[in-house]
């Protein structure tokens, strides 16, 4: 990316944050809508809500505070808070289980952030129509134990299933770990009510039904408002699609000698057409060697191990073994080393575990760190993840050379649909958040436009999973929608006017500030 552009980028992603007087009539205004132990202006209160788990400077955190934190328990109240910052124009950052790697929780210019964490009853239990209709606050763990008494299950199940929430599903259009199984967020989210940046209240859903799949009334705005990372409104209420409570579960992990016989295996597996096929995972030989060091892994694997291939079935369990028939059919095919029971059945039961944790990362010279763990994603069709996965590697190996703030822990391949299309394909990497000072995140972010710029010329979309409104790859947004980046900017300032919804996320700053084409088009590669 060219200098020039660097520079037009920086300018839209910086504003005064709201003066002290302002911040003092939110707050006194407030106190007309909320009690007062639902206004949170303490310093404590204010700094546990300014962080996510993806690496930043930390002489920088307090860049990233903000001025209060409020905690609505209603749609209602939602709505309340949000008029008045509307109308006194100042910032509103919803903010769900903070979970996301991407900074959609992130107060950027400082303002209100609304947690609705206080949202979490489940309203209604559909038994007939298999449908759930909760509060946004709720979490995908707490929501199943609820569910699980009745023999159901909602299968959104991310890697951080125990803590994210269901309003951050909708706010990123997340991924789920099951997709292929069941779908994904924007599969399993049938509706839900919706507060606009000017207070109003919307339902979005198909059709003006809670509980309709299908419609073909109108245009389908349910996904318009999923994904958009906060910036178009807070969703507070949803109904949710609801299935079975698997009865039986297969999770078999394959070794093999290289990463091109588990490539093709892992593809193999995604094509069988095993109806009970919940997704298939590849980890490459930088991955199996993280696990072999890691003094928490649960893949032991001796030196010849290059990379492993996991699979994993849900359903009744008549279906699941003759499923499993199959897999371990194709497995002999391809020359997979069974790894076990006590393995395949550990590690997949441990896949939330490790999520957003400090882990053993290591200098060049061998010395072990504690590195925080964050990673960016793409999706990749599957003929490229072999390219894509080289292409990476060499980048991160450059930031290696450079510093050791970085280190490569592997990547992933995922499924993302039981015809094995596209894979949420992610590298891992390990940063020394101490040491990362303003020289080392200038390269980070340099290398996360790399990543993504990788990701774009091999057919691919930035993000599967996190979203891309972060620094570095934010930048490549409007390359890869082309003119739909317009279209994004001219709702956001039909559903925004005064741009107070998380502002400074996705570069929809352009769309307040008149002709910005060649700002446009030069981001686009236009010149």
């Amino acid at each position: 990316m060219t200098g020039e552009t660097e520079r037009a980028t920086s300018t839209t992603s910086t504003m005064e944050r709201p003066p002290t007087d302002l911040i003092d009539r939110v707050v006194e205004r407030l106190h007309g809508v909320l009690r007062p132990d639902q206004i949170l202006t303490g310093k404590t209160d204010r700094y546990n809500r300014a962080r996510v788990p993806a690496p930043f400077p930390v002489h920088r955190w307090r860049e990233r505070v903000p001025d209060l934190a409020v905690l609505p328990e209603s749609t209602e109240e939602v709505a309340a808070v949000v008029r008045i910052a509307n109308e006194l124009k100042c910032p509103v950052v919803p903010r769900d289980g903070g979970t996301g790697l991407t900074d959609g929780a992130v107060p950027l210019r400082g303002g209100i952030v609304v947690d609705v964490k206080r949202m979490n009853r489940v309203h209604e239990l559909d038994l007939e129509n298999r449908t759930v209709t909760v509060g946004t606050g709720i979490n995908m763990l707490k929501l199943n134990e609820v569910l699980g008494r009745h023999g159901l299950i909602y299968p959104d199940d991310p890697a951080s299933y125990p803590c994210s929430l269901v309003g951050g599903r909708i706010g990123t259009s997340g991924w789920s770990l099951i997709g292929a199984r069941y779908g994904h967020t924007r599969d399993l989210v049938l509706s839900f009510d919706f507060v606009l940046p000017t207070g109003e209240i919307l339902h979005v859903g198909d059709g003006i039904g809670r509980k309709i799949s299908k419609s073909s009334s109108g245009y389908q705005l349910k996904h318009l408002f999923m994904g958009h990372q906060g910036t178009l409104g807070i969703a507070t209420k949803a109904t949710l699609k609801l299935y079975p409570k698997p009865e039986a579960e297969l999770s078999p992990f394959w070794a093999f000698d290289d990463y091109d016989a588990a490539y093709r295996f892992t593809g193999a597996l995604a094509r069988a057409g095993v109806a009970t096929f919940a997704g298939a995972v590849l980890f490459d030989e930088w991955k199996v060697a993280y696990l072999r060091r890691d003094d928490e892994a649960y893949i032991p694997q001796p030196a010849d191990v290059r990379a492993l291939t996991c699979a994993v079935l849900y359903g009744w369990e008549d279906e699941v073994r003759v499923g499993g028939k199959r897999l371990f059919r194709i497995a002999k095919e391809h020359g997979a080393r069974y790894l076990g029971d006590e393995i395949s059945e550990g590690d997949w039961a441990a896949r939330h575990d490790r999520y957003a944790t400090p882990l053993h990362g290591r200098t060049k010279s061998g010395q072990v760190v504690p590195m925080s763990w964050h990673c960016e994603d793409a999706a990749v069709n599957y003929t490229d993840v072999p390219a894509v996965t080289k292409a990476w590697h060499e980048i991160v190996a450059d930031l290696r050379r450079k510093t050791d703030v970085f280190d490569d822990w592997g990547m992933f391949a995922y499924t993302s649909a039981d015809t094995g299309v596209d894979y949420l394909t992610e590298i891992d990497v390990g940063i020394w958040e101490q040491r990362l000072d303003d020289a080392a995140w200038a390269m980070w972010v340099q290398a996360k436009r790399d990543i993504a710029a990788a990701a774009l010329a091999h057919g691919g979309s930035i993000s599967a999973c996190h979203g891309s409104c972060r620094e570095g790859e934010v930048d490549l947004v409007p390359r890869e929608l082309g003119r739909g980046f317009d279209v994004m900017l001219g709702v956001k300032r039909m559903l925004d006017p005064n741009n107070i919804m998380n502002p400074g996320k996705y570069l929809l700053d352009f769309a307040y500030q008149g002709d910005v084409s060649a700002q446009l088009d030069e981001l686009r590669g236009i010149r």
